[in-house]
């Protein structure tokens, strides 16, 4: 057995230990968390997690100026869940079981000639209660698709440093979140009202309804988005490395549209550059251009490295502290 699987199977059995002995406190009803779906050629595919929510005192209302004390208890409450496990989940006649972390998909058949956003109804909880999940279905008139990360690419995060990182994400609200004014422009120009648009971080699942609010407040074009599991099972200790997920998230949503070539969007703060230098030499045809945000004009070593290996590739790249040039184009 190898390390990481030992010490995955070691953290499980901790964590079973510790979720049986720590205080018994009350939670809501059975629910699914939402997750913006996608579809393949003959699929579509619908994602969410079962949980039940701690219940807590509701905390005050946002208001212009909420306090961070305010701030710290709303996301706090995002991961005071209680994950739910082999929850029977279905629709049209298709089921699924929800996973040990309380996640899960279900494929349904995809029609034909329908195009956009598709709402299903699914049943779960021995058929006790139903949610509304949506679904992507690109259109054939799509000339392209674009991926996109989230942190200091649209909203400004500071992952690069884990202390500013942690202090923005606890301690700030969704009308408070700084997103790129020219990031919004960015993603609707791309967009054009037909290309699909996607978006990767690895920002863990319990933010997804969180960043959904941020982006449907700025205006940001709505996409499925391909974040982080960040649980404890049996066979995973966390997850992979930022890079790791990034990658394999990209190559998912590749398989998933095997007739579009893509633009990939990130920023120099973590790794993005090596990532889609590897997207590219794994899928050789399929990157139509690479854009970075560039805080800093002057890249690391590293950075520097593997834009020009990028550019060594005839993928055409953009390198810059905004974007606004993309835009007068």
């Amino acid at each position: 057995m190898n390390f990481k699987l030992h010490l995955a199977k070691t953290a499980s059995v901790f964590e079973r230990i510790f979720d049986a002995v720590k205080p018994k406190r009350e939670y809501g009803d059975v629910e699914i968390d939402p997750y913006f779906g996608h579809a393949t050629p003959n699929e579509i595919v619908l994602r969410g997690r079962v949980l039940t929510r701690r219940a807590i005192e509701a905390v005050e209302e946002l208001e212009e100026d909420p306090s961070l004390w305010t701030n710290f208890k709303s996301m706090i409450a995002l991961f005071n869940t209680r994950e739910m496990a082999n929850v029977l989940i279905s629709c049209d006649s298709k089921e699924t079981r929800s996973d040990e972390e309380g996640y899960f998909e279900l494929t349904l058949p995809r029609p034909k000639g329908k195009y956009g956003w598709s709402n299903h109804q699914v049943l779960f909880d021995d058929d006790k209660n139903f949610a509304e999940l949506i679904a992507l279905l690109p259109s054939p008139d799509a000339e392209y698709g674009v991926i996109s990360d989230i942190d200091d690419t649209l909203i400004k995060t500071d992952a690069w440093s884990l202390r500013r990182n942690l202090w923005n994400s606890l301690t700030g609200n969704a009308q408070s979140r700084l997103v790129f004014p020219d990031a919004v422009r960015l993603i609707s120009k791309l967009h054009n009202d037909v290309n699909p648009i996607f978006y990767v971080s690895s920002s863990p699942w319990n933010m997804h309804g969180f960043l959904s609010e941020i982006f449907e407040r700025a205006g940001l074009i709505r996409g499925p988005k391909f974040l982080r599991d960040l649980g404890i099972s049996d066979t995973q200790f966390i997850t992979g490395t930022h890079g790791d997920h990034k990658g394999q998230a990209i190559d998912e949503i590749l398989a998933a549209n095997p007739t579009l070539s893509f633009i990939l969007i990130g920023d120099t703060g973590q790794h993005d550059a090596h990532v889609y230098h590897d997207v590219i030499t794994r899928h050789p045809g399929r990157i139509k251009q690479v854009i970075l945000r560039a805080p800093n004009p002057k890249l690391s070593k590293s950075n520097q490295k593997w834009a020009d290996k990028i550019g060594q590739t005839q993928t055409p790249i953009y390198v810059g502290r905004d974007y606004l040039p993309l835009l007068k184009t």
